[in-house]
């Protein structure tokens, strides 16, 4: 076939290539794509020019117009800061009670709270506060590691089981996992955990074995009663609040496998006024949810 014949139906000239009766047209590059080549090179010679762009060995080229866009940010928060420093400064001067109290100043907290949790801790506690598997709520009576203020806000500040070096620190042995029960054992051990929450009643004797079984095991964490530890994080085992489910299966994978959560410190991240916010926050949607305010231990 030669180069230069064309296509009956388009006038085109053929390259020469042909595939399965198909062949290649040797058709023009628009004039359009050319054009907007072009102007895209023109755009980005003047961009070069105008704008920082061409990093060099410790620095970058800063452009004619200087444009710096760190600067920029860093005005923008500092002139956000100084918008609000007035009632900031309030809320970090107060004690808490007294900004629970105020009605404008808890108009404050709830604006600016919903946008740190949002940001900060909505990804695992969800958008209702609500909690989820391995995730606790945040409105109910049920904490951890106590639900108090200053509790709330030392949590925010070391996180859980983290590199912190005053973290909290708070795990659950793998009973089963480990060797140190026999499934059976952790069944039975099972069983006796719910029948605390009065979830189930197993047979006096399963009963009585079970709670030979948790005296031996789990008294040093969750207590004599299964009431929990908050010093320890260990969760209280007699009310309705499960973690991670308090159904046959779940509990069994947890005596079986162990747990330790995981949340991380927010000292760095955030001031000391946003925890305060966000502490002040989070007790103000177990407020909302009926709940009454957690006392310090």
């Amino acid at each position: 076939m030669s180069v230069k014949q064309r296509d009956p139906l388009t006038g085109h000239q053929t390259t020469g290539h042909e595939w399965n009766g198909i062949t290649e047209l040797n058709t023009r590059v628009p004039r359009a794509v050319w054009v907007s080549i072009g102007v895209t090179a023109v755009i980005s010679v003047i961009g070069w020019v105008l704008l920082p762009t061409w990093p060099l060995l410790n620095t970058y080229t800063k452009g004619l117009l200087g444009a710096d866009q760190k600067a920029e940010v860093t005005a923008a928060v500092a002139q956000a800061n100084a918008a609000r420093a007035d009632w900031a400064t309030q809320i970090a001067d107060l004690p808490p009670g007294q900004v629970l109290a105020d009605t404008a100043l808890m108009d404050r907290v709830r604006a600016t709270g919903h946008q740190l949790y949002g940001d900060n801790c909505l990804a695992c506690h969800g958008a209702d506060a609500a909690g989820g598997p391995g995730f606790p709520s945040l409105t109910d009576t049920a904490w951890l590691w106590g639900g108090d203020f200053d509790s709330i806000m030392e949590t925010l500040r070391v996180g859980i089981n983290t590199t912190h070096p005053e973290t909290h620190f708070g795990q659950m042995l793998a009973f089963g996992r480990d060797g140190i029960l026999p499934r059976e054992d952790i069944r039975v051990v099972a069983d006796y955990v719910q029948s605390l929450s009065g979830a189930d009643h197993p047979p006096a004797a399963r009963l009585e074995q079970g709670a030979a079984i948790f005296a031996e095991n789990c008294t040093s964490c969750h207590g004599e009663r299964g009431t929990g530890d908050i010093t320890q994080g260990a969760p209280n085992l007699t009310d309705d609040f499960w973690i991670y489910g308090g159904d046959d299966a779940a509990i069994f994978k947890t005596v079986h496998d162990g747990r330790q959560g995981w949340m991380p410190s927010w000292e760095t991240r955030l001031t000391e006024t946003d925890r305060k916010i966000l502490a002040l926050y989070i007790q103000d949607l177990g407020q909302q949810a009926g709940n009454p305010p957690v006392p310090a231990p």
